[in-house]
């Protein structure tokens, strides 16, 4: 059930292109993901910038594994310019001014969904959770992890926000999972990370409003950790390490310990996702009409929030 990746491409997404700054190394591993290792709050940063449309494409998902997969064979530790340097902090962002990401392909959805491809569907159902589960499970180092959201953060996106220990987010953003809209539900890990954050009843309450919610709606259901002034978020980061500095042993066993006690397993999320895959295929020339509108705003907001 693996994504398949030709074997060249991989060799060299596993050797990234790196470039010593005076603040740290920057990696590129493709035009679509790039890693940044900042020494002064010893974070590794990663931001991504799909193409065509702002959302999880295939090549991208590929891209996150093996950034991942680089991560966790570190050991926690970084080279910089011939010193080694630990790895505490790992941040999930975007580069796409406006967009943190509009979630799944639903353009590849509604092809999949007309071909009757039931294990395409689950192919990429299985792409997404394998990147959000290694996040969740802090990339098995002792470190913590943030999303940094700036902008809109919808369905797969919001999903891989609530993927890590600490969200925080710019008052500008927004949150929420369309796909009811289109008679579907989130199946990537949605209900699995608010349920225990929120419970049942808020978790459910949630994902089938359909309603767009902004960054102090968030904090106030408990979902979002900190607020921060738009263009802010980069600086309330560095805050947040800095203010977690004496205590950060305890912060991150903590996280670690609160994933045993609210545990989430892999087969749970593969569970969903075999549910979603079903509920896709039975969607009506109704839904996949809705679905397709939605298809038109991704492709218009990813024109509009392009980097210059």
């Amino acid at each position: 059930m693996e994504m398949h990746v030709p074997a060249a491409v991989l060799e060299a997404r596993e050797h990234p292109a790196r470039r010593s700054l005076t603040s740290g190394i920057e990696l590129n591993f493709s035009p679509q993901l790039h890693a940044h290792y900042d020494k002064e709050t010893r974070a590794m940063w990663s931001r991504w910038s799909p193409e065509p449309r702002p959302c999880f494409n295939p090549a991208l998902l590929a891209d996150i594994r093996v950034y991942y997969e680089h991560l966790g064979a570190s050991g926690g530790r970084i080279d910089c310019g011939g010193e080694e340097h630990p790895i505490e902090y790992v941040v999930l962002a975007s580069a796409m001014p406006g967009v943190f990401n509009l979630g799944g392909d639903l353009d590849l959805f509604k092809q999949l969904i007309d071909l009757r491809d039931r294990q395409g569907l689950l192919r990429y159902g299985r792409a997404c959770i394998d990147v959000l589960y290694r996040n969740y499970l802090g990339h098995d180092l002792p470190v913590t992890t943030i999303s940094l959201v700036q902008g809109e953060c919808l369905g797969g996106g919001f999903e891989a926000a609530l993927s890590s220990d600490v969200i925080i987010a710019e008052k500008s953003a927004r949150f929420g999972f369309p796909e009811i809209l289109f008679n579907l539900f989130p199946g990537m890990g949605a209900y699995s990370f608010l349920d225990r954050r929120l419970g049942q009843k808020g978790a459910e309450a949630l994902i089938t409003s359909g309603k767009i919610y902004n960054a102090d709606e968030m904090a106030q259901l408990g979902v979002v950790d900190v607020v921060a002034e738009d263009g802010q978020g980069e600086s309330e980061v560095a805050a947040l390490i800095r203010r977690r500095g004496r205590s950060r042993n305890g912060y991150s066993t903590l996280a670690a310990v609160r994933r045993r006690v609210h545990r989430i397993e892999f087969p749970e999320l593969l569970d969903v996702v075999q549910l979603w895959v079903e509920a896709a295929l039975r969607l009506t020339p109704r839904d996949l009409k809705l679905m397709q509108r939605l298809v038109s705003r991704q492709n218009g907001l990813g024109e509009s929030h392009q980097v210059h």
